[in-house]
């Protein structure tokens, strides 16, 4: 067998297929739920951000997604045509809105957040403590190789 075939049946590569297939069924449940919402991932995203930091600014939440303030407007025109926010003009400086959220919105975050609940306790059916407290070292000291092979590569100008 061709030695570039078999380096597709490593271990490595096994265990990289299933977390990236068990990321892509998280997000599939999720995006599923939020659909019948109608509020997009993206947006949803923001209405999230907006409950739990009211009276934001658009320039903020562009800040917190690191994109810029005009793709945000987009996001909060939908947001605020759809009914889920609404933005107040700042008493203190009236270029500058503040973005609320509504009752609607309200609904949708507090379904959303049971739904979010939900799919954590299923995913995570039948781990004892002490698998969990495992896992979250795995996952840590993972990210934390990733973490160095991205500064590795940023030294050596790979891309």
């Amino acid at each position: 067998m061709n030695q570039g075939l078999k380096d597709w049946d490593s271990p490595y590569h096994t265990l990289i297929g299933e977390y990236i297939y068990g990321n892509r069924l998280h997000r599939a449940v999720l995006e599923r739920q939020l659909n019948k919402t109608g509020v997009y991932r993206s947006q949803h995203q923001i209405l999230m951000f907006i409950a739990k930091t009211p009276n934001s600014s658009q320039k903020d939440i562009a800040k917190t997604f690191h994109v810029s303030t005009a793709t945000i407007a987009v996001s909060l025109k939908k947001l605020e045509k759809g009914g889920y926010i609404k933005r107040i003009v700042d008493q203190e400086d009236n270029r500058f809105n503040k973005i609320c959220i509504t009752e609607k919105g309200s609904q949708v975050v507090e379904s959303s957040m049971k739904f979010f609940r939900y799919v954590e306790e299923q995913m995570f059916l039948g781990f004892s403590e002490e698998e969990m407290n495992c896992l979250e070292g795995l996952f840590k000291r993972m990210n934390m190789n990733l973490q160095n092979l991205m500064t590795e590569t940023e030294k050596e100008g790979h891309r």
